[in-house]
C-alpha cells in the first residue's frame, strides 16, 4: 500500500509525458461487466486496505471474481479476517475470499532488520512493523488473529490458493480478467512461476506502486506516505511480476499521495445509511486513499487525465536501492526484461470523491 522514494528523478524527467484524451478508456458498463480479482493486503478494519473492495462493490457494471489475500500491511491469516468480516458487514459473501502468501519469496523480517542497520529506518514495515501500545503488530507471530474490533467473522475463506484461483479464473476467462493489485506481488509471482501464460492471458495488471522520483518528499513531506511498501516487501516478487508479458500494466502511484479520506467525506457518506456507510463512519481513517484510488482508475479509467509511459523494473541488488523501482524511456532501457508501463501522473479527483461515495452508498443485497 505504502511507498518509498528513488532516487531516479532525472531519468524520470527524461521520458515523454503523455497527456490522454483517454480515447478508448471508459468505464465499466453493466451491460458487459468487468471482470476483477482484488488482491490485496485487506487489513482492517478500516483504512486504505480494506476499503478499495467499496469501490468494487458499489459498482453494478463490475463483476469481481474473487479476492486474493497477500500478507503486507499485516499478516495474511489477520487479513483474511478482516476482509471475510467486512464482506459479512456489506452483505457479500457471495463472493471468494482465497488465502495466498503469507511470506515473501526471499525477503525475510531477519534481512529488513540487517538492511535497517546499515541504511536507515524504513518509515513503514507493515506485518513487520516493532510492537507499540495501541496497536496489533505481531512480527514475529505471522499466525496470530486478534479480535478484531468490528467483530470476528462466522464465513470462511474458500478452498485452494491464492494463486491456483488466479491462475483458474484467468483459463476459464482468458483475455477478460483485470488483475487489480494493491498490495505486495507475491501472490502473482506465485501464479506467473506455476503457470507462465498467466499474465498473458490475463486483461491487464493494474497495481499501486512504483514510485518515482519521490526521495525529497520523503524529507519534506511524512516519509510513511512516500515509502513504496509494496515493492519493498517482496522485491523479487514485483520483478518476477513487472517482467512478465502481460497486455497491459497501470501503474497507480505517487498520485495517490493527494488524496485524503476527510471527516468531511465520510459525512457525505452518511447522507445515505447503509451497512457500508455506517461500517466508514466508524472505522474509516485519516489516511491517504491510496488502494482507493487505484481501484478506481481501474474500474474507471476516464478519470484520468495524464499517463507517461516507462519501461521499469526492480533492483534486487542487496544494497541501499534494495526493492527500488527503477524507470527507462525506449532510448535508454537494458533490454533485460523489463516491461512498458503506463504511469499515471494526474486525475480527476472530485470525480473520484464522488464516485467514492456513490459506490459506499449504492444499496446491498436485501436493502
Amino acid at each position: 500500500m505504502r511507498f518509498f522514494a528513488r532516487r531516479t528523478a532525472l531519468a524520470f524527467l527524461a521520458l515523454s509525458f503523455v497527456s490522454m484524451g483517454l480515447v478508448g478508456l471508459v468505464p465499466a458498463r453493466a451491460d458487459q461487466p468487468m471482470l476483477v480479482i482484488h488482491d490485496n493486503d485487506f487489513v482492517g478494519p478500516g483504512g486504505p486496505d480494506i476499503q478499495p473492495a467499496v469501490m468494487l462493490l458499489g459498482n453494478p457494471a463490475v463483476r469481481v471474481l474473487g479476492f486474493t489475500v497477500v500478507s503486507g500491511d499485516g499478516w495474511e491469516p489477520e487479513e483474511t479476517a478482516h476482509l471475510l468480516r467486512f464482506l459479512e458487514i456489506a452483505k457479500r459473501t457471495d463472493i471468494p475470499v482465497v488465502q495466498g502468501a503469507v511470506f515473501p519469496l526471499v525477503n525475510s523480517v531477519e534481512r529488513m532488520r540487517a538492511w535497517e542497520q546499515a541504511y536507515g529506518k524504513i518509515p513503514w514495515k507493515g506485518a513487520w512493523n516493532d510492537p507499540k501500545p495501541g496497536e496489533n503488530f505481531h512480527p514475529d507471530d505471522p499466525y496470530l488473529v486478534p479480535d478484531n474490533p468490528s467483530g470476528n467473522p462466522t464465513t470462511k475463506p474458500a478452498p485452494g490458493t491464492a494463486a491456483e484461483f488466479l491462475i483458474q479464473q484467468v483459463r476459464e476467462h482468458p483475455h477478460q480478467v483485470t488483475i487489480l493489485e494493491s498490495g505486495p506481488l507475491t501472490n502473482l509471482a506465485l501464479a506467473i512461476r506455476l503457470d507462465p501464460e498467466f499474465a498473458s492471458l490475463a486483461k491487464e495488471l493494474v497495481f499501486m506502486g512504483g514510485l518515482v522520483g519521490n526521495n525529497p518528499l520523503q524529507v519534506t513531506g511524512d516519509a510513511d506516505f512516500y515509502s513504496d511498501f509494496n515493492i519493498l516487501f517482496d522485491p523479487e516478487a514485483a520483478h518476477i511480476v513487472l517482467t512478465a508479458p502481460w497486455a497491459k500494466i497501470v501503474s497507480v502511484g505517487n498520485v495517490t499521495n493527494q488524496t485524503m479520506m476527510t471527516p468531511e467525506l465520510t459525512q457525505r457518506m452518511a447522507a445515505v445509511k447503509t451497512p457500508v456507510t455506517e461500517f466508514l463512519a466508524k472505522y474509516a481513517q485519516k489516511l491517504p486513499m491510496w488502494d482507493e484510488l487505484t481501484a478506481a482508475v481501474t474500474v474507471d479509467p476516464s478519470l484520468v487525465t495524464k499517463t507517461v509511459d516507462a519501461y521499469m523494473d526492480i533492483d534486487l541488488e542487496h544494497g541501499m536501492h534494495y526493492g527500488q523501482a527503477h524507470v527507462w524511456p525506449e532510448a535508454t532501457r537494458p533490454h533485460q526484461g523489463e516491461r512498458k508501463v503506463t504511469i499515471v501522473e494526474s486525475v480527476d479527483f472530485d470525480r473520484f470523491y464522488d464516485a467514492f461515495v456513490k459506490a459506499a452508498q449504492f444499496p446491498v443485497k436485501g436493502k
